[in-house]
């Protein structure tokens, strides 16, 4: 009923605001740990807006933004309180909470940013967009054959840095009058480069099977999903055999829209809690941790949805199997990897056991598989990608120097700004 909601939404806005309160107060009390960086010392900033649900795509980016960090200082600009107390928490680089846009201005101004990087298409980019003198580079959470990864809104950015050839065909196909030579920059995935993090299970001679959905999606053609349709069926199969080791890695919010997908999910988790109850030996991992990287390395095979973590797997030249969205509307494009991938569908599912043990020996199987790592990777031997990534930013460095002489005499941007309306309370809202 219209009552009904409008009292739900009404009670999660006034806790929301509870909350971010909270925050602020122990952003408050921790500021002197965390002091503004010195005047002119920031040459990278990685711009994210978005709230601590979404931080599983700046995670990715730890690693590779910690080592540059020992040539051009880096720093997280964070607009949410609780994002940035967590970036306080775990991030390896400084993180600042920078509120408002006068905030935001006050902080640009008193440095000397060269490069911000985006990871993500929030709308809010466009307030750290109005800044001229430094390039915006959108370095996205992923590589992957979705639709968010041909989106128009490339060309809001300077530049943007892409994973490989792949990345290059799927841009040309969808944008029009788009200067892929000039603002499309391949550099691999630096972050393979950084597969870290101790195995929580003693290795042994069980077959380690990753399977990692994505969520439901918030419209049809978004609904890529696998959970509720094929998920239960897969994970009951594998914890059965005793000769398999499941680790589950669900998208982090999974079942935030439809109940039936929180079901399927909490199902899981109760199945592979059970199964170690009755078998401590098996070990099977319910892996809801921040860190991405030793769950690809150590699995034999994994199993996703259509999302980046095919492309994360991918980049491992290690088997991987493909759920098929059960949704007609979903919008899968198999005109790159997608076309030659192995899929499970969900009838399939209940088999998935033959089917695993299938693609470690199907030698037809390995050979297109390394040749879509090439397409949409490059080079992957160990750290080529990291140093296409330091080149890169080497390049624009020198670039903005050119830029900045051309434009020494330029007068200082103009400090109104016409969406300081949207700089509020809501905007720092968990």
């Amino acid at each position: 009923m219209p009552i009904v909601r409008d009292i739900r939404l009404f009670g999660r806005t006034v806790a929301d605001l509870v909350t971010s309160r909270r925050d602020r107060a122990q952003i408050a009390r921790m500021a002197r740990l965390h002091p503004q960086p010195a005047a002119g010392s920031v040459r990278i900033a990685v711009y994210f807006a978005d709230s601590v649900v979404n931080m599983y795509q700046i995670r990715q980016w730890y690693a590779p933004l910690a080592e540059l960090a020992d040539t051009w200082p880096v720093a997280i600009i964070a607009r949410s309180p609780a994002t940035v107390l967590k970036l306080w928490e775990e991030s390896p680089v400084d993180a600042f909470y920078l509120r408002n846009v006068v905030d935001l201005e006050s902080f640009v101004h008193s440095q000397q940013i060269r490069i911000v990087f985006y990871v993500n298409q929030n709308s809010r980019n466009f307030q750290m967009f109005r800044y001229g003198r430094m390039w915006h580079v959108f370095i996205n959470h992923g590589e992957s054959d979705k639709m968010y990864m041909s989106t128009n809104q490339f060309k809001a950015y300077d530049y943007s840095f892409v994973a490989g050839e792949a990345a290059l065909e799927r841009l040309s196909h969808k944008l029009w009058d788009f200067d892929l030579e000039k603002r499309a920059i391949m550099i691999g995935r630096p972050q393979a480069d950084h597969l870290t993090g101790v195995l929580p299970f003693t290795p042994d001679d069980r077959t380690v099977v990753l399977y990692a959905p994505t969520w439901e999606g918030d419209r049809a053609a978004a609904a890529y999903g696998s959970i509720a349709s094929h998920g239960v069926s897969i994970v009951t199969a594998l914890l059965a055999t005793g000769e398999h080791r499941v680790i589950y890695r669900p998208h982090p919010r999974s079942g935030v829209i439809d109940l039936e997908y929180k079901a399927a999910n909490l199902a899981i988790i109760a199945a592979i809690a059970k199964a170690n109850a009755n078998d401590p030996s098996a070990q099977h991992v319910y892996d809801d941790s921040a860190q991405l990287g030793w769950q690809l390395g150590a699995a034999d095979v994994a199993i996703t949805d259509i999302s980046a973590m095919v492309y994360d797997r991918l980049a491992t030249g290690k088997p991987l199997l493909v759920t098929r969205p059960v949704s007609p509307e979903a919008d899968v494009d198999e005109s790159g990897y997608l076309g030659a991938a192995e899929w499970l569908s969900s009838s399939d599912s209940a088999d998935v056991v033959a089917i695993v043990e299938r693609v470690q020996v199907d030698e037809e199987a390995h050979r297109r598989l390394l040749y879509w790592v090439e397409r949409h990777f490059g080079d992957t031997s160990e750290g080529v990608a990291t140093e296409r990534f330091r080149a890169a930013i080497s390049r624009l460095m020198t670039e903005w120097e050119t830029h900045n002489a051309i434009h020494a005499e330029a007068d200082d941007d103009d400090p109104y700004d016409p969406f300081d309306d949207l700089a509020t309370d809501e905007g720092d809202r968990n």
